[in-house]
């Protein structure tokens, strides 16, 4: 956390008397009569006191409790939580870092595709910047956070990678958040049914095409992390989903796609990070059939929605250069 934030007297002075209450006394806003429980701007929200970041409009989901909900912070850092009450009674506060604003509570009922974290945040603990305002704000360092989906690829060209891993609500809504991704839409894959559909995709995968722009990240690290938020170590399963509909699948657009997967699964299996040798099949692209308009995001639509995917901190390849020294 940058030392540039802290508890700025000259703004604690412009605290309206709900921020005072809130902020410094540890107060909580009226339910559906706050500034930003429903708000969907892109942009960043700071602390009203010192100015320090600490969420983001990308992380914000509609909890339906009234108040501003977020996924995570923006920084770790930038937060701190504290336990209070009692017994049975517990919770957990957060205030902000550096101008130890109190600014809400964080509980464990948030969307599980995205951790299971939701901060309930008051909304007079928050000051809004605009994406449109970051860099004239002394903010620009967060417009990295924004989804590219909205802006053109800055390298110009755009690749694409089909992926399959169970069911493809909640690969798809990990996925589309990854730095580089330009788009995503679900389908069925893999099969000869054609014109396939939910109810009559039979010999499919559920699959997710990748829209990537390969100058801001390779396809290497899409399967990396594709990875990490399946088990490709059970055959025709992930989680309580069975059957050949949600296999792990790579279904590669060109030979370099094969190689890079076929490596991938090759350093996979040497780590021993994984809880089995590595069973998904690796074939090449054929028909996408794209899937209805209610499977198309769902868990935007849905936060909590059905998912048998997160991600595994622990299985997480070495960097090559790592894998080469302790060959």
């Amino acid at each position: 956390m940058s030392n540039q934030y802290r508890k700025d007297p000259d703004a604690l002075a412009r605290l309206s008397p709900t921020q005072r209450r809130v902020t410094q006394g540890g107060g909580t806003e009226p339910a559906f009569r706050n500034e930003f429980w429903d708000s969907k701007d892109a942009g960043i929200y700071v602390d009203v006191v010192s100015g320090e970041p600490l969420f983001a409009s990308v992380d914000k989901f509609d909890s339906r409790t009234g108040w501003p909900s977020f996924t995570r912070p923006i920084d770790a850092e930038n937060v701190v939580e504290r336990r209070e009450g009692m017994f049975f009674l517990r919770r957990t506060e957060v205030r902000s870092a550096a101008g130890d604003s109190h600014l809400g509570h964080v509980f464990g009922d948030g969307p599980t595709a995205t951790g299971g974290l939701r901060y309930c945040i008051n909304s007079a603990a928050l000051r809004f910047v605009p994406h449109s305002s970051l860099e004239t704000e002394g903010y620009g360092a967060y417009m990295t956070l924004f989804s590219p989906e909205s802006t053109p690829a800055p390298s110009g060209t755009t690749e694409t990678a089909i992926l399959a891993g169970g069911c493809f609500w909640g690969a798809q809504q990990l996925l589309r958040r990854r730095p580089g991704i330009v788009s995503t839409r679900v389908g069925y894959s893999g099969g000869s049914v054609p014109n396939a559909t939910y109810r009559n995709h039979r010999g499919h995968a559920e699959a997710v095409e990748i829209v990537f722009d390969p100058g801001l990240t390779s396809y290497r690290e899409i399967l990396e992390f594709f990875f990490q938020i399946h088990d490709p170590s059970t055959k025709d399963r992930q989680g309580n989903d069975v059957g050949d509909s949600y296999r792990s699948a790579i279904f590669y657009t060109n030979d370099e796609q094969r190689a890079t997967a076929l490596d991938t699964i090759a350093d996979v299996d040497a780590s021993g990070l994984w809880p089995g040798k590595v069973v998904t099949e690796v074939t090449p692209a054929g028909d996408f059939w794209e899937a209805e308009e209610e499977h198309q995001d769902y868990l935007e639509k849905d936060p909590f929605g059905y998912t048998c995917h997160f991600v595994r901190p622990g299985w997480v390849l070495p960097k090559r250069d790592q894998q080469v020294a302790a060959g």
